[in-house]
């Protein structure tokens, strides 16, 4: 136990709350990931869910795919909390460490990338004339 484990509360279960416990998200915080989940997969078309595993630094996630690569991240109670949400939604539901990611998701966020990098040098290129501009006044 560290010295800041003194600090933090015990909850029902009898565990510490605090990072990587888990602890520090109640039923509230699962309910509005799973609210903004249904939102989000309404909003779009060939939606697909995956279980991420729970890590030393993240609890179980569950991360849902559209059709054209877009994609969230929200954490999830458990595996099964994942699993009845996606039955919920007749949605398909796959265990990421046994499928993977989907290909259309890294293809997807290559492109924001790429967006992202010519927006950036175009704001710079605009600055610059602008400056360029300014000086030859």
């Amino acid at each position: 136990m560290g010295l800041l484990d003194l600090f933090r509360s015990r909850g029902p279960s009898g565990r510490r709350s605090g990072w990587g416990s888990g602890g520090g998200r109640g039923r509230g915080a699962y309910a509005e990931g799973e609210a903004h989940l249904r939102r989000w997969s309404a909003e779009r078309i060939g939606v697909e869910a995956f279980v991420e595993p729970r890590t030393t630094v993240t609890e179980t996630t569950v991360v849902f795919v559209a059709h054209d690569g877009e994609w969230t991240r929200r954490r999830v109670a458990s595996p099964a909390a994942a699993r009845k949400l996606a039955r919920s939604m007749t949605m398909p539901i796959y265990d990421v460490q046994l499928v993977g990611y989907p290909h259309r998701m890294r293809e997807h966020d290559a492109r924001e990338r790429a967006v992202r990098k010519k927006e950036r040098r175009d704001r710079m290129l605009r600055e610059l004339r602008a400056r360029d501009r300014d000086r030859d006044r």
